[in-house]
């Protein structure tokens, strides 16, 4: 499956996990998630540090969530990646969008060997914005432009 697909794929389940949400409004995670939520997402917010956000419970782990969604969103720091990856597949989530989770648009090998054992489809990198329909100009500007350099845009 190639990045278009796998997009495709994740966005189309309704109820997804962003871990990762920042205390900080302005954050960019804080601005997909609100993006989510506008574009009618069950998108449930997990930060050990926060209990709502956006009028919204948020959880301190994904082990929390029930049920659990089906796909998870990561916006954390790749060092925690790992165990975020372990903690999702316990929890029998099985589609990962790991966005900030990982370094040059890529997985560790210890990561990509996980996901490989316990079936987890992983998107390593990408921005979701570049996948939502009727994304703003910015987003398909930026998506025109990987789609030159990247097969399967």
């Amino acid at each position: 499956m190639n990045i278009g697909e796998q997009a495709t794929d994740f966005l189309g389940e309704k109820r997804i996990a962003i871990i990762g949400v920042s205390r900080n409004q302005r954050d960019f995670s804080r601005v997909l998630f609100r993006e989510f939520l506008k574009r009618g997402y069950d998108v449930i917010p997990v930060n050990p540090a926060m209990s709502q956000v956006e009028d919204q419970p948020c959880f301190a782990n994904i082990g929390l969530i029930s049920p659990p969604p089906a796909a998870a969103l990561v916006m954390t720091k790749a060092e925690v990646a790992e165990d975020l990856l372990g903690e999702c597949a316990r929890c029998g989530i099985r589609k990962v969008w790991l966005y900030r989770a990982t370094g040059k648009r890529g997985l560790s090998r210890k990561a990509s060997e996980l996901c490989a054992r316990d079936g987890i489809k992983v998107i390593a990198g990408y921005c979701p914005f570049l996948f939502l329909p009727q994304a703003g100009l910015i987003h398909r500007f930026h998506r025109a432009l990987l789609s030159i350099t990247t097969p399967g845009m």
